[in-house]
């Protein structure tokens, strides 16, 4: 330090103050264009990555988006094949997550992305009031359950924790069986019970239309299985290590993103009606820019201009 003037050292640290944000700039514009989100078949999900999606748009990026079970969306992540997963529910899917976190081989940010989530088993009303009201009543209904609980995708976590009440026989269960398809499948099944007022026991959660559509309750003391206050969840945002490093641009506004139930629940219906996500979600910005606001702090279009600006004009508003 003594070799130099002050003021020469003010002039560099001016100087490359200029320069460092264009050569990063640069860089990720280059290599950071393409972004890749993992889904993994559920509606939430898709909401909120299609959402994400139409903001990137406009700022010039390219989102694409692989479908892929839990297990195989966390070993792209780990593998750098995939960049960004937007629904790791947690506690449901922390024991999936915790291996690669503890080998440092996937980031958690650390404040979740919603909050005020939940995920559990749940019966319709009609089931409820015919006194099916918790874990412990389910095996009471076996022989109308057909011993069956629906579940969702394979490989899902939900279904691995309704699987290990069975092999351990909690509640009763031992014999059950986990009919495992898809969330559209298993959605299928449930109207298909409502309409002809049959039992069925199935994996519930909000934020998701099916909370309006079917007149559900969620079922009592699963505590254990899946955590305190019907499965309460927080959902976070999941990617490698350094992804935030390579890409400081895109990880900004991917840490800016925070969601709510009523916002999930609203971009989610006409998903359910097969609107694409990203039509969805741009509707859905479209009456409701206001989130743009802290969602874009700090973020900038792939070319350095104002992110902001630019994703109002690109939506119309």
């Amino acid at each position: 330090m003594s070799l130099f003037h002050r003021g020469t050292v003010g002039a560099v640290v001016a100087l490359l103050s200029t320069l460092l944000p264009l050569h990063s700039q640069a860089a990720e514009s280059a290599a950071c264009q393409k972004v890749k989100f993992a889904d993994v078949g559920w509606t939430d999900i898709a909401a909120t990555t299609g959402l994400a999606s139409v903001v990137l748009e406009e700022l010039g990026y390219k989102p694409s988006v692989t479908m892929a079970s839990v297990p195989i969306a966390f070993a792209g992540l780990k593998n750098k094949q995939l960049d960004v997963f937007l629904g790791y529910w947690n506690p449901s899917m922390t024991p999936m997550i915790e291996p690669f976190v503890k080998a440092g081989q996937i980031k958690v940010l650390d404040k979740p992305n919603l909050v005020g989530a939940k995920y559990t088993l749940a019966v319709p009303e009609y089931l409820y009031t015919k006194g099916l009201k918790s874990f412990a009543d389910i095996a009471k209904f076996s022989k109308e359950l057909d011993g069956k609980i629906f579940g969702i995708e394979p490989g899902n976590d939900g279904n691995a924790l309704v699987q290990g009440m069975i092999d351990k026989n909690q509640f009763n269960l031992k014999g059950f069986k986990v009919v495992e398809s898809s969330e559209a499948g298993m959605l299928a099944e449930v109207q298909r019970a409502v309409k002809n007022q049959k039992p069925i026991v199935f994996l519930g959660w909000e934020p998701h239309p099916m909370n309006v559509q079917v007149k559900m309750r969620y079922l009592e003391g699963g505590d254990d299985v899946f955590g305190p206050n019907y499965g309460e969840a927080k959902v976070y945002t999941a990617m490698p290590p350094d992804y935030e490093t390579r890409c400081p641009n895109v990880g900004q506004l991917i840490r800016n993103l925070t969601f709510s139930t009523q916002m999930e629940n609203e971009v989610m219906l006409p998903i359910m009606s097969k609107t694409k996500p990203n039509a969805a979600a741009r509707a859905w910005l479209k009456k409701n820019p206001a989130v743009l606001n802290d969602w874009l702090k700090g973020v900038t279009t792939v070319k350095g201009e104002d992110g902001l600006a630019a994703v109002k004009k690109g939506l119309g508003l």
